[in-house]
């Protein structure tokens, strides 16, 4: 018999806040994270908005911010999260066999300081020709550099929760943390550990991640009114807003959380994965693929289309990806899709590319203990092509049994995961 995951711990870091209570209080809010960029001068831009985790400090956590001066800021939020999730699962108390505890994660690259690497080049140039050997040199020959390695943040959890069991990062665009939940899920039930921290984080707000977004063209350019820039599903979008944060859930085997009396907040029921094999830029037209995996998350579930009671949407709001998602869930779900709630909470959080499957995994159980769905905020003229119920800009008091969160990524990257409330 298939072991049954539970959810027993989340914790996140988000542009709307650090504690998951206080987070979905703004979210029904309707409130908004996105704002003028304040991580680097982005003067002379045409992006300037995004996303920030604002007002944050790892002393929240209990951590000396100078320990960890060479870590990226997407490393700190994980670990920060981290450390939120397992407080709330009762992991810190020591009672976990840690040879049966691991750590998967879905955090991307790291950009190095611009600054000191602008300086580096410069310095390495003469002629208009770039010294490799004399950069090398120069970039490493200034002190402490920041550590660029994505997989950082899976080793510092693991150190320090004693987490010995399995362990990896997955990088996989836009999915890799809802991707690193579904395999944690897969290595609880397989019987490869008892116990998963699970999530990502991501932060590409830096003049290198904020560029070659612009140069596809899938970013906002509405800097004059930032809030209301991510409008996903409206008629009017034109790209998303770039955000940064993370989020780690704990997923454990039901019954290793009742032996040890662990609160359980919602079971992850089932999850899917499929891919486009189209084009690395572009969603396969007919939305095949994302329709597939939300069929095989429903078929891993045991559950009927009909059972789904809202949907947190990938919703980047550009406008393929609308268009596309809307038309993969009618193919999935049929004619019942036009009666789910479905919301993108990329309105009010942005995009947090690598993590935001985990932000909003968080924000699916958090939908199922309170029996409401947040809105898609900033959603006044309905397109045609984009005809399901988004929840427009007012939360809504929903009964949910059965959510669904659904994340597409570049180079046709699937994912859905399903959440239910235990029997």
């Amino acid at each position: 018999m298939r072991r049954r995951v539970v959810v027993t711990g989340i914790g996140g870091v988000t542009p709307l806040g650090d504690d998951v209570g206080g987070i979905w209080d703004r979210l029904l809010d309707g409130q908004s994270g996105v704002g003028p960029i304040s991580l680097f001068d982005a003067t002379g831009f045409p992006v300037r908005i995004a996303a920030e985790v604002r007002n944050w400090s790892l002393r929240d956590v209990g951590e000396d911010p100078a320990d960890w001066t060479q870590h990226a800021r997407q490393t700190q939020f994980a670990f920060a999260a981290a450390l939120k999730a397992s407080h709330m699962a009762g992991l810190l108390e020591g009672h976990i066999n840690p040879l049966r505890m691991g750590v998967f994660l879905g955090c991307g690259e790291i950009f190095p300081d611009f600054s000191p690497f602008c300086q580096a080049v410069a310095e390495s140039s003469s002629g208009g020709t770039l010294s490799l050997e004399r950069f090398v040199n120069t970039i490493h020959g200034g002190g402490d550099r920041l550590v660029l390695e994505p997989g950082a943040a899976v080793g510092c959890i693991a150190a320090a929760l004693n987490a010995q069991g399995p362990n990896a990062n997955f990088t996989a665009a836009c999915v890799s943390s809802s991707k690193a939940i579904g395999e944690a899920a897969e290595a609880i039930r397989r019987g490869d550990a008892d116990v998963m921290l699970c999530g990502g984080a991501h932060s590409m707000i830096h003049p290198f991640g904020v560029t070659g977004f612009h140069r596809l063209s899938t970013l906002s350019t509405q800097n004059d009114e930032p809030t209301r820039a991510s409008r996903p599903f409206d008629l009017q979008r034109n790209g998303f807003v770039v955000g940064e944060g993370g989020a780690v859930l704990v997923l454990e085997d039901l019954d290793h959380a009742r032996r040890r009396g662990a609160e359980m907040r919602a079971e992850l029921r089932g999850w899917g994965t499929a891919h486009d094999a189209f084009r690395i830029t572009d969603l396969e037209p007919d939305g095949r693929a994302a329709a597939r995996c939300m069929t095989l998350a429903l078929a891993d579930a045991g559950l009927s289309p009909e059972e789904i009671d809202y949907i947190n949407a990938h919703g980047s709001g550009t406008a393929v990806n609308d268009r596309v998602e809307t038309l993969a869930a009618k193919r999935a779900f049929g004619s019942c899709v036009y009666h789910i709630p479905i919301s993108s909470t990329k309105s009010m959080l942005g995009h947090l590319t690598t993590a935001c499957g985990a932000v909003e995994a968080l924000i699916c159980v958090m939908a199922l203990q309170n029996h409401a769905v947040p809105p898609t905020i900033n959603y006044e003229t309905p397109d045609p092509d984009c005809d399901l119920d988004y929840v427009p800009n007012t939360a809504r008091d929903v009964r949910c049994r059965h959510v669904m969160s659904n994340n597409f990524g570049f180079g046709g990257q699937n994912t859905s995961l399903i959440f239910s409330r235990l029997a």
